[in-house]
């Protein structure tokens, strides 16, 4: 399936590095011109040359996700250059660390939740008024089966994404009834610097790359993608239903 992404403006964040960047890219050759969003400066000038690499073109935007007031800002610098956002990836996070529940420092447990959850819902507030300008407004917000596996030591960013998820579906119903489509997307285990910090001793090969995911992620926010309020599995390939336990 090609997906022409031509005169759309798309927003990914943690784009410097792993399914961020890639996903960025994956926008770009189709079309899309990119606002890139990281912390890491380097990362980014690395990406933008990776765009032009392939005809595309991207604005960067280097900032920290605890920075709120730059994410309020980010919304308003989007208007007044574009009028508009068409696609929206979140997707940086951070894993905090693998520990019981009560070993865990409250400063490392806050900076998950501030990055992951609190940064999310703050990116939604302050796109939200450029996504519903948009004729095919699409937003992707990563999480992870972390969320619903709850495995222990996890607690943190299970919590955490979990949260993220029921934002996803909470604005979803808000706004079926506009053009804008929301997905949660759980990517599964990706060879990324956050996967190697979570499980030091596997082998890297042995996972997929980012850059297969990322292409794999790319018709979710194309015109044919119409659900909302759903879980895309990546590892399944199917967008699915949440189900309450019985």
């Amino acid at each position: 399936m090609t997906i022409d992404l031509t005169g759309r403006i798309a927003l990914v964040t943690g784009a410097s590095r792993g399914i961020g960047y890639f996903t960025a890219i994956e926008l770009a050759k189709a079309g899309a011109h990119v606002i890139a969003c990281a912390r890491t400066v380097g990362g980014l000038e690395e990406l933008d040359d990776a765009i032009k690499a392939v005809g595309g073109s991207a604005t960067l935007v280097p900032f920290d996700l605890s920075d709120m007031a730059a994410i309020d800002q980010l919304g308003g610098h989007i208007f007044d250059r574009w009028g508009k956002l068409d696609i929206a990836v979140l997707n940086a996070g951070v894993l905090g660390v693998i520990s019981p529940i009560g070993h865990i420092e409250a400063k490392v447990f806050d900076k998950v939740m501030t990055i992951n959850v609190t940064a999310t819902w703050r990116l939604i507030r302050s796109l939200e008024p450029l996504l519903i300008k948009s004729d095919q407004g699409r937003v992707l917000i990563l999480s992870s089966g972390a969320a619903r596996k709850c495995r222990p030591f996890w607690s943190a960013y299970s919590a955490s994404k979990a949260a993220v998820e029921a934002l996803a579906r909470t604005w979803a119903g808000e706004t079926q009834r506009l053009p804008l489509r929301i997905l949660s997307v759980d990517p599964g285990a990706t060879r990324t610097a956050m996967r190697a910090q979570a499980m030091p001793g596997e082998d890297p090969a042995t996972l997929p790359h980012p850059s297969e995911v990322a292409a794999k992620l790319l018709p979710l926010v194309g015109a044919e993608q119409t659900e909302t309020g759903k879980l895309y599995i990546l590892r399944e390939g199917k967008i699915v239903d949440y189900r309450m336990p019985e």
